[in-house]
């Protein structure tokens, strides 16, 4: 059977509606992979940022993520795109058409960077629970990361996914902690519509972080490997290079997917940010670090309740947030060794998988107790995230026009320039967080 131009065209731009598969419950089923990752994009560390953001700079800040809404679609479809396709993730793909040199590097930074976001996170869960019941902030870090770890190598791999979806619901906190704010609506909806730029350093530097932290490589790694194991684990299903048959529905199931994910990811990351305007910015607390922070300063402004629910956002979204981490990073190491991945494999059949994907969350929990700062070091992971990013995203926009990859599903029309415009937008990012520095 031979594709057209016009037909490969017309099966990349596929309608973004979702077939009819029972109303509600068709739409839920259809939910996976990109929800999972949008929800994991606003991990603790994420949280730390949209709050410092709405604390520094107030309601002003919110139309930053109207922007960035249909760049992260763009990525992570296209992610996703590759890991359905070619039954490979991102790494599995690499490691069979560019140089070893090229994987290597960016494997290196990817563990580097997921390793020190799982140590930051792990701190941010360990403060929010101590807020709520106190004691010893080292015995959470450890419970938590343990409990993660174990719940990726022991738990039956549909069981595990369906506990990851139930988790997105704790972001639902940020929507309930926004409830206790009193929020200037028609202010709000002001800084959300019409963009207002601050010509200060203070300003840029909270964009890029907040461009920095809503686009991020392990999302894309992680996304790409999900497709490919949710394809592996079904027997109906094979890459669509095999079953080109099948390409239209799925293409349309990754849109809707996606875009319910990032759009959720959005949502709580507005809540999260106008929040802190309402409260914190509106009673001049402006110096915010970290989430756990966010959640003590709302106590005497919107309430214990509020700082409560923030509190356990915190403590929900870490536990989405800190196995993405782990298990981005161990996909990619595995793929691009060949080696048997996958969260479905019994833990006899994949032993380096799941000792990558440990080691990774086991040196987080080390760095909580050296005299490394994880917030501190944070910054040096964003670095590390920012000049990952671009060429991560190149690679990417650059394979998806491979045939010798994609076979006749080349990524084409308005999605593949929004996947440029997304990395063109993350190069400036890098440029300007590397000028802030000197």
């Amino acid at each position: 059977m031979t594709h057209t131009k016009h037909d490969i065209d017309a099966t990349a731009e596929v309608s973004a509606l979702p077939e009819k598969q029972g109303g509600v419950r068709g739409f839920l089923r259809t939910l996976g992979p990109g929800l999972i990752t949008g929800a994991a994009d606003d991990d603790p560390s994420g949280i730390g940022t949209y709050s410092q953001a709405g604390a520094q700079l107030g309601y002003g800040i919110s139309w930053t993520m109207l922007l960035t809404f249909p760049l992260m679609v763009a990525i992570q479809e296209i992610s996703a795109r590759v890991g359905r396709v070619t039954g490979h993730g991102i790494a599995g793909n690499v490691c069979r058409f560019y140089p070893a040199a090229v994987l290597n590097t960016i494997v290196a930074l990817l563990f580097v960077a997921n390793t020190v976001n799982i140590a930051a996170d792990l701190a941010a869960m360990a403060d929010a629970i101590k807020l709520l019941i106190g004691g010893p902030g080292f015995v959470y870090v450890v419970l938590f990361g343990v409990v993660s770890v174990a719940a990726q190598i022991f738990f039956d791999y549909r069981h595990y996914s369906a506990v990851l979806k139930w988790l997105t619901l704790s972001l639902f906190a940020y929507v309930g902690a926004l409830a206790f704010a009193h929020v200037a609506w028609g202010e709000a909806l002001r800084g959300l519509v019409i963009p207002q730029i601050q010509w200060k350093a203070e300003f840029f530097t909270t964009l890029v972080a907040i461009l920095g932290t809503t686009i991020s490589p392990y999302l894309f790694f992680w996304q790409a490997s999900q497709e490919a194991e949710e394809q592996r684990i079904d027997a109906h299903k094979k890459p669509l290079r095999k079953q080109r048959a099948q390409a239209a529905s799925e293409f349309r199931r990754i849109r809707v997917d996606t875009i319910a994910g990032m759009a959720f990811s959005t949502l709580i990351a507005l809540a999260i940010i106008m929040t802190a305007a309402a409260t914190l910015h509106a009673s001049g607390k402006t110096g915010i670090e970290t989430s756990a922070q966010a959640a003590e300063a709302l106590r005497p402004v919107a309430g214990a309740f509020a700082e409560i629910i923030f509190a356990l956002g915190i403590i929900g979204t870490g536990l989405l947030a800190v196995p993405v981490l782990a298990g981005s990073a161990a996909y990619a190491i595995g793929e691009g060794r060949r080696w048997p991945v996958g969260l479905a494999r019994k833990p006899r059949e994949a032993v380096s998988f799941y000792a990558v994907l440990a080691l990774s969350a086991g040196i987080g929990i080390v760095l909580n107790f050296t005299p490394i700062s994880p917030i501190a070091a944070l910054y040096w992971s964003a670095v590390v995230n920012g000049v990952l990013a671009v060429p991560v995203m190149v690679l990417l926009m650059v394979m998806v026009r491979r045939r010798d990859v994609m076979g006749p599903f080349l990524v084409g029309g308005a999605l593949y320039w929004l996947g440029w415009l997304s990395t063109a937008a993350m190069a400036v990012c890098v440029v300007a967080m590397f000028a802030g520095m000197l």
